[in-house]
């Protein structure tokens, strides 16, 4: 097979044409799409009309997929493997859980002792406009620093949390936060990974990091968001307008996202996700 990419932004991302994802595939063809995933960091398949089964069973060939034990309020109940991003009320009419799901910028479970190596978004409901997300790449950004805050950072771990949405449990009244807490203390991830596949070096950064190990809030502030904002400038970012049936993957190890809130949210914005696990990272910290 000869794959056939159409670049999506100077910064990062190609659209694979003529491929359905729920056909059967041979290892030399997925092989193909695997190198141009390590090479463009985001691949897009457009007009994917598949079942969750379908969603599940192409995802696994990327690896092993997270069953999402560190977000269970998030998870499908009879798909452990599927994360709901979903402003859709719950049948209580109560209001979604994860209808701020990615509003900061981050990479997908940084904040676990497993990051995940990729994640696979399927676009199932889109309002008319926006609902977009941003994507940057890492690589660029690290690559783009002087050679004097590339020796500053080489030690740094940032402490990443994950219980950074105030939406309460409904039913033991305990703020999302607390609960998300207890599940997942604090992690501290380097602030450059070293792809373990290509072996370049990525900055690993986002707004779930709140301060580094070794230093209070205060001292790490004015560093994380310099570099924050140095990742995401716009000559290192793309936008991807999402369509129905989409099938968004993306290298979490040289990427980092943030879903937009830019629409009516009286409409529907639904997407489903699986989450493949990366090789192990970091460390927890007791007092985070």
């Amino acid at each position: 097979m000869s794959l056939k990419l159409r670049r999506l932004s100077y910064a990062l991302g190609a659209e694979v044409c003529g491929i359905d994802v729920s056909r059967p595939m041979t290892e030399a063809a997925f092989g193909e799409i695997y190198r141009a995933f390590l090479a463009h960091g985001i691949l897009l398949f457009r007009d994917q009309a598949i079942t969750r089964e379908q969603h599940i069973e192409f995802s696994r060939r990327f690896g092993e997929l997270d069953r999402h034990d560190a977000l269970p309020r998030d998870r499908h109940p009879d798909h452990p493997e599927l994360l709901m991003v979903t402003n859709e009320p719950k049948p209580d009419g109560s209001p979604s859980d994860s209808r701020y799901t990615g509003r900061q910028w981050h990479s997908d479970m940084s904040f676990t002792m497993e990051p995940a190596l990729g994640s696979l978004l399927r676009c199932i409901a889109v309002p008319e406009v926006g609902g977009d997300t941003l994507f940057a790449n890492m690589y660029m950004a690290y690559d783009a620093l002087s050679e004097g805050m590339k020796k500053l950072i080489a030690g740094l771990h940032g402490i990443h949390l994950s219980g950074t949405r105030k939406i309460a449990n409904t039913e033991t009244g305990i703020p999302r936060a607390e609960e998300q807490k207890r599940i997942n203390p604090p992690v501290a991830q380097p602030v450059v990974r070293v792809h373990p596949e290509t072996g370049r070096k990525a900055l690993y950064i986002g707004e779930k990091v709140r301060r580094f190990d070794g230093m209070t809030e205060e001292e790490s502030k004015p560093l994380i968001d310099y570099l924050v904002r140095h990742a995401t400038r716009p000559e290192f970012v793309y936008r991807q307008h999402w369509r129905k049936n989409d099938v968004l993957v993306w290298d979490n190890r040289c990427t980092m996202h943030q879903a937009l809130g830019d629409f009516d949210e009286t409409r529907l914005r639904h997407m489903e996700r699986t989450t493949v696990l990366g090789t192990p990272s970091g460390y927890v910290v007791a007092n985070g």
